[in-house]
């Protein structure tokens, strides 16, 4: 591992997963069942890269909101939809790449810009992926 080094637990989430992309998945505690489908398959069910996105979007989002919150800064409608692409490399390797898009009612769009900025520099999920991943951020 590289970083910086966990010095207090606070959560662990845990999903079994059976059968890769055309399996299965549950959570320890059984609040998340899943069945996962390739994306271009058309069968119902999710997929790893929608699973991440909901995960990334919702912890950027709670980073946005603190940082927004030590400042006494009141969005509005506050929404982020992250775009998680499935591509590949010119080496043929699979890799992944996030747009972040956030939007937020009451305030400017340069403030929404620093405030993203500060959220990608906070949130787990950004700090996880940087320098791994290509993201990308966009103010609405």
């Amino acid at each position: 591992m590289s970083g910086q080094k966990m010095i207090e637990e606070v959560y662990t989430g845990a999903v079994t997963s059976r059968g890769g992309r055309g399996g299965e998945g549950e959570s320890s505690d059984g609040a998340l069942k899943v069945n996962y489908v390739s994306p271009d398959k058309g069968e119902e069910g999710t997929n790893p890269e929608q699973l991440f996105a909901a995960a990334y979007a919702a912890c950027y989002e709670s980073a946005l909101r603190q940082h927004a919150k030590s400042e006494d800064i009141k969005p509005e409608d506050v929404a982020v939809t992250a775009h998680v692409t499935l591509g590949k490399t010119a080496g043929d390797d699979f890799q992944l790449g996030v747009r972040l898009e956030a939007k937020a009612a009451g305030i400017e769009r340069a403030q929404l810009e620093d405030l993203m900025k500060r959220a990608h520099q906070t949130c787990p999920y950004s700090r996880a992926t940087r320098g791994n991943i290509d993201v990308e951020l966009v103010a609405k």
